[in-house]
């Protein structure tokens, strides 16, 4: 179940851009050390295994045996969680990213590949349709630090939209308008919770442009499309290289590495810039995580992306998303730049780092 400890698997490799490898932890919490975290995380996760079994059921509501498949995988992960609760199974330390695991796999095991498919290509859709007016609009912005706070607000405001998160989720499924700019009013205010912008500005403003960024994208729709992509359009403007890596694996609303390469397709045909990028001087790669749910162990990335990484001398790395950025890898130390993007969508994590729901977190290390 979990990947703790498994140093090598066949095609994964430890990333290179670690300061180190053996002092490296992904996770932020261990639910084992805390027993406050314990009590309320195991609460929350099997209250969240309702809307799974929804979700699960109503993607393959043409199916006959959705309904009993989707009651199966609730079992099976409370029975796994009780398991790993009371410290029955093999594992010295326990994270959120663990339990993320036991439903992305308990979802493969009871023939649920991608409960939120149908839901990614719509959104997708809907929001490459508005990305040329965003791009417009970014353009129209005079100062390169106004713009680049634009662009920056644009993908926290996007991180918003996670199927994953019940806070969100009961925004969405309540508000049919809710987009981009209802989104942007909905975050946290400066100064944020961890405000590093300044940093971020005054190096891009002073210093010469990055050789190469690696991107680790979260969800798919106006997260992806309308935060990510205007990102990596202005890096590509800065003649920065750009590895944009997505998982390979379906993990709730994440775009996965197919979907990807779909997006950046249709994007293509919106923005000259991208599509010469992309099609013509391969300044825009993009990359596979084969991972098993929406965290990130840097122990453990592709092959291929890995090779990549050291290849192109990546000097820097932007996280972004709850799982990648919060729940993983909020302190972990890299040989090059970080920038860290997340918002934080669940009260109780929010009051622990010392704010609200909602609250930003633009972490910029160097």
């Amino acid at each position: 179940m979990t990947t703790e400890g498994n140093a090598i698997v066949e095609g994964l490799s430890h990333c290179t851009l670690l300061a180190s490898v053996d002092a490296y932890n992904p996770d932020t919490l261990d639910l084992y050390q805390d027993p406050e975290a314990n009590r309320y995380w195991f609460t929350c996760f099997n209250d969240m295994l309702i809307k799974f079994e929804r979700q699960a059921m109503t993607s393959q509501s043409t199916d006959g045996s959705a309904k009993a498949r989707a009651q199966s995988f609730r079992e099976h992960c409370v029975a796994v969680f009780n398991q790993l609760q009371q410290g029955k199974r093999e594992t010295k330390s326990l994270g959120i990213r663990n339990l993320l695991e036991v439903i992305e796999s308990g979802l493969r095991k009871f023939g649920f590949d991608d409960p939120w498919k149908e839901q990614k290509t719509i959104e997708n859709k809907a929001s490459i349709g508005l990305l040329k007016n965003r791009l417009q609009q970014l353009d129209s912005i005079a100062g390169a630090r106004e713009k680049w706070t634009e662009i920056v607000r644009g993908v926290l405001a996007g991180n918003m939209f996670d199927w994953g998160a019940q806070a969100v989720t009961k925004i969405l499924e309540t508000n049919n308008g809710f987009g981009l700019q209802q989104a942007l009013d909905r975050i946290q205010k400066r100064p944020w919770l961890i405000d590093d912008l300044d940093g971020w500005l005054n190096r891009v403003e002073h210093e010469p442009p990055h050789r190469c960024a690696t991107i680790f994208t979260d969800n798919a729709g106006i997260d992806f499309v309308l935060g990510i992509v205007p990102l990596v359009r202005e890096l590509l403007k800065r003649n920065t290289k750009v590895l944009l890596c997505a998982t390979i694996n379906p993990a709730i609303n994440d775009i996965t590495y197919a979907e990807l390469t779909k997006a950046i397709a249709d994007c293509c045909k919106e923005c000259d810039i991208l599509q010469n990028a992309y099609s013509v001087e391969n300044q825009l790669l993009l990359f596979g995580n084969d991972q098993i749910g929406p965290c990130l162990d840097f122990r453990m990335i592709s092959k291929d992306l890995s090779v990549a990484i050291e290849q192109n001398s990546v000097d820097l790395l932007i996280i972004v998303g709850m799982a990648r950025a919060l729940h993983t890898n909020l302190y972990a130390k890299f040989v090059c730049e970080t920038f860290k993007l997340a918002v934080v969508k669940n009260e109780w994590l929010a009051k622990r780092l010392g704010g609200d729901t909602f609250s930003v977190v633009c972490k910029y290390e160097r």
